[in-house]
């Protein structure tokens, strides 16, 4: 993309809308915040409209707008505040707006980056769900408007940058020409080296606390199970045209190879880099060309190895479950994620065991598949079922 671009961060107060901002901030010639959205820190939301001279900010409700108010400098110039997730959306496909951060954690994410695809921005996907409860959908927007879609999760962008693109970004319906897998790299989180036996009394804290990455609460568990690395293989499977039986998921513990592409010449190409979430944002912001972005060099000579294994599914059952929904369909997807959504946030509020969050996920894949027709033609199908799911999980999760 030529030009300047006017950049809406939906998600701002996450650490990948800090990244990004830091991003933005280090190009002032090319990259300036037309928009920010937060859901619940609004005091931090405050300091990064000012700071960026945001045109728009976008909060879930009257109270939390009342609240980003009371926090706004009396000598500042007041952004204009929007509520709700209509506003959200009307932000994404606004014309103002040139480049999308779908940063939203969870399907409250979903609208606004549909929004953004149908408007044909510059999309720099965050969000997981977008492509995992509507990958059908979402990827035909795309094309439609002639969008262009980046990834942002540092696996994905790494195979972006090790598949042949000739400078576009788009929604490919077929796999690249010559290759054969892809290879997503997993840390194995916290407890890749614990017996599945002694996984029962985990806590909260123990599961976010992840080796390399810092991240939010509920990605850190999505870590420590893996789930999160089954949302990618989905997401792997819509970006990139990719059949299940042509991703791979191989257990990194440094994180300094963030994916591989494997091609039928018996070439495999990797993107290695510092476990700094910078650098794909960069990437996403300056493509085709490249931004810097403030993260150092990988000194290669520090690590001295890299060690590769295979994952454990009776260790890591959320890995196993996200590949039987995605050969099960995108109902399957809408009900993984939905589930475990649910069963996650049961289990960081002390509600549920740690090894019942895949009991939950499994019980509600079986429910879905026993419901006699499910319809999801679009966007009002994929939340009905959406909630449907939730509700049901949520009579599960409080074991």
């Amino acid at each position: 993309m030529t030009g300047f671009q006017r950049i809406a961060v939906l998600g701002s107060t996450g650490s990948i809308g800090e990244s990004t901002l830091d991003v933005i901030a280090r190009h002032p010639d090319r990259l300036g915040v037309y928009a920010l959205s937060a859901y619940s820190r609004m005091e931090r939301l405050a300091e990064q409209a000012v700071a960026t001279g945001a045109a728009v900010v976008v909060v879930p409700s009257d109270d939390a707008r009342a609240r980003f108010l009371a926090a706004w400098p009396a000598a500042a110039r007041q952004p204009d505040v929007r509520v709700g997730s209509e506003a959200l959306a009307e932000v994404a496909a606004a014309p103002e707006c040139t480049t999308v951060m779908a940063a939203i954690v969870g399907a409250a994410g979903l609208p606004a980056a549909l929004a953004a695809a149908r408007s044909g921005k510059r999309v720099l996907l965050a969000n997981k769900e977008a492509l995992v409860a509507a990958g059908a959908l979402f990827m035909a927007a795309v094309r439609d408007a002639g969008a262009e879609l980046l990834p942002i999760d540092s696996e994905h962008n790494a195979i972006f940058q090790c598949l042949p693109h000739g400078g576009r970004a788009g929604a490919p319906q077929a796999p690249a020409r010559g290759v054969r897998k892809l290879i997503l790299t997993a840390s194995g989180g916290p407890f890749r080296r614990h017996d599945p036996a002694d996984l029962e009394n985990v806590t909260p804290e123990q599961a976010c606390a992840h080796p390399n990455w810092s991240m939010g609460r509920k990605i850190s568990v999505d870590s420590a199970t893996m789930l999160n690395k089954g949302l990618e293989v989905i997401e792997a499977h819509w970006l990139f045209a990719m059949p299940a039986d042509r991703i791979e998921v191989v257990i990194h513990p440094q994180s300094v190879v963030h994916s591989m592409v494997e091609y039928d010449d018996g070439s495999v190409l990797a993107q290695l880099g510092q476990p700094d979430m910078r650098t794909p944002i960069s990437y996403g912001l300056g493509f085709p060309e490249r931004l810097e972005s403030g993260v150092g060099p990988l000194d290669l000579t520090r690590w001295g190895r890299l060690d590769f294994e295979k994952p454990d599914f009776e260790r890591f059952p959320c890995l196993d479950l996200s590949f039987q929904a995605l050969r099960a369909g995108q109902a399957a997807c809408i009900t993984l994620n939905a589930a475990n959504e649910v069963a996650v946030a049961a289990f960081l509020e002390g509600r549920l065991p740690y090894t019942w969050i895949p009991r939950v996920i499994s019980a509600a894949l079986e429910w879905q598949a026993g419901l006699s027709s499910v319809t999801l033609a679009g966007l009002d199908d994929v939340l009905a079922l959406d909630v449907a799911v939730r509700r049901f999980a949520g009579d599960l999760g409080t074991a």
